[in-house]
């Protein structure tokens, strides 16, 4: 059973652990201490203590506001301060997304864990080791330059047995030091730890089934509730009638507030029973658009904000006087997460204070819309992480975390709220569609000498803030409405030097569903068209899709990354499609696509190697290559699991998810009406990892996935001489694609 340890002191007996430090800037100050989480300890972005703690026995907790999704951060967090301290790997202890006890370093997201918050962590050993070897050097009566660190001993380089450990100098205090920026780093040629392909920690626990997943997590005295969902999405609530549950034995009680409805039981399997027998009268609502009308929905949505990415030249001009022109209409379709475990969490509102166990990838802002809904300082609630299943976006981890704080709140015990598969499916915020218009401009020598891009998305594409809790909307209760328009315009600018070029996002006021976001969101749609319509020019010019893409391109590391990939792809250098005397009923096929991550970061390319038949329209991808460059690679293995978790993913989406509903409410809710990919689909990947050891640190769990629906398409394209343009690929679209062009 795991149970809640609600300050720091509790966190340390638990581990055995105690926090010292020594002070080089005096007793903490009164502004100091209101930077401090709920047990006393400093959380503060600006603090070294905010981020490391030595214990005695020579083990070193880091601190982090991030979280581990799988991604293999935990581990990677680890090796980035195992190095800078000089300490063993296995000494460092992570502490993750526990709101006391960690720094706000924002949500998990954006592929910004190592880029933002392992450069912190960097920053902050630094810091302390700095310090620790200034301290060696008043007790050991050496100069500073003449002391080395190896394994977490401070030692004079010409007398090892004159030596200090960190805990020795530290004594029971804290560090007391602001994070110096300016703290020289160790430099990348002496690195032992990052850079290594350091096996992940928590896989062993997860293999053997040892590992506690939020859904395994119990406190004592928890009650379990489940919510019952309006039939449809904006249905309001006329009457509950509770004898209809009055003979379920273990109910303890039936929760209304508003539109929120609920159940709360002594055990699961009542709160099940209760959920699904308890009868109430809705009014009826179909607020939603037909789905064969989406698209045109979409064109129809008003305009909140039209956002011009690029503009380059005149680009209208210059398509009038083109040699030849192409056009061409793009769509995405609506993706829910998908995660495989439906969210849960529980919690425990007792004396004006709340306790939350979460799988959000934003404690921090969890704890803020929480403290909105109920009424109370954030200063009182306690969020603390546990693993889920993946997100990857805003998912419905959030909504259960709402859902258990309400139902604690009302029957003054601990609640576990776990959603069920209809739940995480019907009423997780979505992907939302993406609609886009291009027009390009070819010269008589087959050059792009004019872009023009139209796309439609929504003005609100927030991971947290800005989608409201489902809890707190049905409940009419307060929530933040402070839009976050995320940064889903990025990488409608193509990342090719056209002479003339212009793209615009039209943001639109509303979205048929609570919009979020979604692995690579924006960045993979945009992208999508982009490089597929580079292609549809490459073709109409009758060049190799690579060629084409190098003439464009003036970036000296994309132009290496693509390189790259085409190279450990052995490319097929032609025009596209592929000509054949025949049409086999099986045809074959190879795409390339390229992309700099929101044109300014991780580079990446990719080649698809795809079969497709004719017949039943079905579309295999066989093989997908795949070149990487997201700078300085703290763990290669780290790396090529979300390069391959990006792939299979993203080929999932690409062939097989598409939300469907009816006027009323999302009727794909389950893994037959929503299909995802399955293991014999997976297609070989190959990589190959550019490491740039002496640059900074890029983000690996978003990029990969940008690439994955243009190569797919360019690949499909290759093998039939059919575009397709709307994601995803099924096999009906495909055979409807393939009568169309007969």
């Amino acid at each position: 059973m795991l149970t809640h340890q609600s300050t720091r002191r509790d966190f340390i007996k638990t581990s055995g652990a105690l926090i010292v430090g020594f002070s080089l800037a005096g007793p903490m100050s009164a502004a100091r201490g209101q930077t401090a989480g709920a047990g006393g300890k400093p959380v503060a972005l600006d603090e070294v203590d905010s981020f490391l703690a030595i214990v005695p026995d020579g083990t070193v907790n880091v601190y982090t506001g991030k979280v581990d999704l799988g991604t293999g951060t935990r581990t990677a967090l680890r090796q980035i301060a195992a190095e800078e301290l000089d300490v063993p790997f296995e000494r460092i202890n992570l502490v993750e997304g526990d709101t006391a006890l960690t720094p706000d370093q924002g949500p998990t997201w954006g592929s910004l864990t190592i880029q933002v918050g392992g450069v912190q962590i960097r920053q902050a050993a630094a810091t302390a080791r700095k310090a620790l070897v200034e301290l060696a050097s008043k007790r050991l009566g050496a100069p500073a330059s003449d002391l080395e660190v190896k394994y977490g001993v401070v030692r004079a380089k010409a007398d090892p047995t004159r030596s200090a450990s960190y805990s020795e100098l530290i004594g029971d205090q804290e560090f007391h030091l602001k994070v110096d920026k300016s703290a020289r780093v160790k430099d990348p040629a002496s690195y032992t730890i990052v850079g290594k392909p350091v096996p992940r920690v928590d896989i062993p626990a997860k293999v053997t089934g040892e590992w506690t997943y939020m859904q395994d997590v119990r406190v004592p005295g928890m009650l379990h509730g489940r919510v019952v969902r309006p039939p449809a999405l904006g249905a309001q609530l006329s009457s509950v009638d509770e004898s209809s549950v009055s003979g379920i034995k273990g109910l303890v009680k039936v929760v209304r507030i508003g539109n929120f409805l609920a159940v709360v039981a002594e055990t699961e399997w009542a709160a099940i029973k209760a959920a699904e027998g308890l009868k109430a009268t809705w009014s009826p609502w179909e607020g939603l658009p037909d789905m064969d009308q989406l698209y045109q929905v979409v064109r129809q949505t008003p305009v909140a904000k039209d956002e011009v990415t690029v503009n380059v030249g005149d680009a209208k001009s210059a398509l009038a006087s083109a040699a030849k022109t192409v056009s061409a209409t793009y769509e995405f379709a609506i993706h829910t997460h998908g995660s495989i475990g439906p969210s849960c969490a529980i919690a425990d509102v007792r004396d004006g204070k709340l306790t939350v166990w979460s799988a959000s990838q934003a404690p921090h802002w969890l704890r803020r819309d929480l403290a909105t809904m109920l009424g109370i300082s954030p200063s009182a609630i306690h969020v603390i992480y546990r693993d889920g299943a993946g997100c990857y976006g805003r998912n419905g981890h959030e909504d259960a975390a709402a859902d258990a704080a309400l139902l604690s709140r009302e029957v003054g015990r601990p609640v576990r709220v776990q959603w069920m598969r209809h739940d995480e499916h019907g009423w997780d915020p979505k992907g939302p569609p993406t609609l886009a218009e291009l027009r390009g401009g070819l010269d008589a020598s087959g050059n792009v000498i004019a872009w023009q891009s139209e796309f439609w998305i929504p003005k609100v594409g927030a991971i947290t803030e800005g989608v409201p809790m489902l809890a707190a909307t049905l409940g009419g209760l307060p929530y933040k409405d402070n839009i976050n328009p995320g940064n889903i315009f990025q990488n409608s600018a193509p990342p090719y030097a056209f002479p003339n070029a212009h793209a615009v996002c039209h943001r639109l006021e509303t979205t048929p569903f609570r919009p979020s976001w979604i692995r690579t969101p924006g960045r993979l749609q945009n992208t999508y068209v982009n490089e597929a319509f580079l292609d549809e020019l490459a073709a109409a010019a009758g060049a190799d899709p690579v060629e084409f893409r190098l003439r464009h391109l003036k970036d000296l590391r994309g132009i290496e990354v693509l390189q790259a990939a085409v190279r450990r792809a052995k490319w097929d250098t032609r025009p596209s499609p592929k000509k054949s005397a025949a049409s086999p009923p099986v045809a074959t096929g190879r795409g390339v696509t390229y992309c700099k991550y929101e044109n300014v970061r991780t580079y990446v390319a990719a080649v698809a190697e795809v079969e497709v038949e004719r017949r039943s329209g079905v579309i295999r991808v066989k093989r997908v290559v795949v070149a990487h460059d997201c700078g300085q690679i703290i763990n290669p293995d780290g790396v090529r699991a979300q390069i391959e978790g990006n792939v299979v993913q993203t080929v999932s989406r690409t062939l097989k998810e598409e939300l469907k509903w009816n006027r009323s409410r999302v009727t794909s809710v389950d893994w037959v009406t929503y299909p995802i990919l399955t293991f014999p689909e997976v297609p070989e990947i190959d990589i190959e990892l550019i490491n740039r050891p002496n640059d900074p640190p890029w983000g690996a769990g978003e990029p990969t996935a940008a690439i994955v629906p243009s190569a797919i398409s360019n690949a499909v394209f290759d093998a039939i001489g059919v575009r397709l343009r709307t994601v995803p690929y099924t096999p009906e679209r495909v055979k409807a694609a393939i009568r169309a062009q007969a």
